[in-house]
């Protein structure tokens, strides 16, 4: 019986099934997959106006990322929101026609997903309007206005997203909302639920609605959420950054929801004295802590160009490799 792809892998992990692989995983599969018309700003480096007229620009700090321009935001007062917000007119698009064009320049090996949701996420869409200082304030004095809102926004965002299922066909349904710093949430539990948790869940029950997976992208230290998370249905969250205790969250989980990523690689950067065999006992150590029984995507490795980062990349792709196909036997 020939091999699953780590498309058909993924897609097991997705529907909570034990997969016969570690698949990867990747959010620029995710944004990647996102309609074309709906992904852009003016210049191919991400910067640039968007469709809301926020001008993005890159920052040094957030590795060559673009940003929200800081100090230069649309919105003072949330009060005002509904004559500066305006959402895109996407009428006249062609979406049988986009999706076709799109479909010339995908990879047909790459699992489709795609997101329809405004900004890079609801939260993440009201930060890039006023500000973290301002739009937190909001939340804070003003949360009936947050919310009129965030309901104005996911109409537009599920409206497009049941044009995206008919016309994409996607695998399966992607979204993040990037709601958390290295340490804790922006917010508590309850302002999240109350303000941004309705948006997420009308957005997700659209696609599991028509029988398709979602999966979610959070940096930060998200895990205070993920019961609110599994509530909604979704199967899949990444990266799994440090701050989070990944095996708590498996041992709890198990294949609700599926960690993508949970790999700390810092203990093995080139200023430390690392060997090959140390390199490749650490990889080992995470897939046995993280991968048995399922509900886990691999995205590891170590941030840098040089010559021992690559070599030490490479040492850590291959040991995955190695190991990726004896955990499921």
């Amino acid at each position: 019986m020939a091999e699953l792809s780590n498309r058909e892998n993924l897609l097991k992990v997705l529907n909570k099934e034990i997969p016969e692989a570690i698949p990867t995983y990747s959010i620029f599969w995710g944004i990647g997959g996102s309609p074309s018309f709906m992904r852009g700003r003016e210049n191919p480096d991400g910067t640039g106006k968007d469709s809301f007229g926020v001008e993005w620009v890159i920052d040094n700090s957030a590795f060559q990322a673009a940003l929200p321009k800081p100090g230069d935001f649309i919105l003072d007062d949330i009060r005002k929101w509904r004559d500066i917000i305006k959402v895109p007119d996407y009428s006249d698009v062609d979406w049988e026609m986009m999706a076709a064009k799109d479909a010339e320049s995908r990879d047909p090996e790459l699992p489709l997903g795609g997101s329809t949701t405004p900004s890079v996420g609801w939260f993440q869409a009201l930060m890039s309007f006023m500000g973290f200082t301002n739009g937190l304030i909001a939340c804070f004095e003003e949360p009936e206005e947050v919310k009129a809102m965030m309901e104005y926004l996911t109409d537009y965002s599920v409206e497009n997203a049941k044009k995206y299922i008919t016309y994409y066909k996607p695998d399966y349904g992607f979204f993040g909302d990037d709601i958390a710093h290295e340490r804790d949430p922006f917010l508590s539990l309850e302002a999240f639920k109350d303000l941004f948790a309705p948006s997420w869940r009308r957005y997700t029950e659209v696609f599991l609605e028509a029988g398709i997976p979602v999966a979610h992208h959070n940096c930060g230290h998200f895990e205070l959420y993920c019961d609110e998370l599994v509530d909604m249905g979704v199967t899949l969250w990444e990266p799994v950054q440090s701050s989070n205790d990944a095996v708590a969250l498996k041992a709890k989980y198990g294949r609700n929801l599926a960690l993508s990523g949970a790999f700390d690689g810092s203990p093995l950067m080139p200023q430390y004295d690392v060997t090959e065999e140390e390199v490749r006992a650490f990889v080992k150590a995470r897939l046995d802590q993280l991968a048995p029984g399922g509900g886990y995507a691999w995205f590891g490795g170590i941030f840098g160009e040089d010559a021992v980062s690559q070599q030490r990349n490479a040492w850590i792709q291959d040991e995955f490799q190695r190991l990726r196909t004896t955990y499921y036997k």
